[in-house]
């Protein structure tokens, strides 16, 4: 793997840990809702499966939504 390559795949890992805390933070502190962090989440992962069909790159938009039905599943969406 070339390094640009994986200072892109570092980039989208970083940004997932990011926005799974801030979502958490988010709930815990009240300022939105479970139900909130959860319709957030499902319309991420809609948009992205509806994506694919259209797209040039689909396996990307796959790889999306099934990123966060794993979070929306409990799991820890870095860990595939």
């Amino acid at each position: 793997m070339t390094e640009p390559a994986r200072f892109n795949e570092a980039d989208g890992v970083a940004a997932l840990g990011i926005c799974e805390s801030l979502l958490i933070v988010l709930t815990e502190l009240k300022v939105i809702s479970e139900q909130d962090a959860r319709d957030l989440l499902i319309d991420v992962a809609t948009a992205h499966s509806q994506a694919a069909d259209a797209s040039q790159t689909p396996e990307r938009h796959r790889a999306v939504a099934a990123i966060v039905r794993r979070i929306l599943d409990g799991k820890d969406g870095m860990r595939h």
